[in-house]
């Protein structure tokens, strides 16, 4: 089983910068595409980025294309995302999300019904 922790939410002015993390247990999840996305209130969950298994295919959403990074750690089982030029639209509960499969572990997915694990999610608040 996976045990996905997200971490590095907190409250920023517009302009201002965060890093998630997102530590996995249970299982190495190196053969694994994994994805970052996120819930506003009153609406539904969003992809924001995705990437392959060794990194080499990553997706952003146009609405943060450029503003954020995700990369990986395989040494520490861990899914970074860097998040820059923060804005209040940014505002939502972001989640991490791993996928075994193999389409999702060679191109990464960006479809959230293909991910069977998935972390508690963290509040990333951006204020004007």
């Amino acid at each position: 089983q996976v045990q996905l922790v997200e971490s590095g939410g907190g409250s920023v002015q517009a302009g201002g910068s965060l890093r998630l993390s997102c530590v996995a247990s249970g299982r190495t999840l190196a053969s694994y595409g994994m994805g970052w996305f996120r819930q506003a209130p009153g609406k539904e969950r969003e992809v924001v980025a995705s990437i392959n298994w060794n990194g080499g295919q990553t997706y952003y959403a146009d609405s943060v294309q450029g503003r954020f990074t995700i990369s990986r750690n395989h040494a520490q089982n861990m899914l970074l995302l860097q998040m820059t030029s923060l804005k209040p639209e940014d505002t939502a509960v972001y989640y991490c999300a791993a996928s075994g499969d193999y389409t999702c572990s060679r191109y990464g997915c960006n479809t959230d019904s293909v991910y069977p694990y998935w972390g508690q999610g963290t509040q990333v608040t951006v204020s004007s």
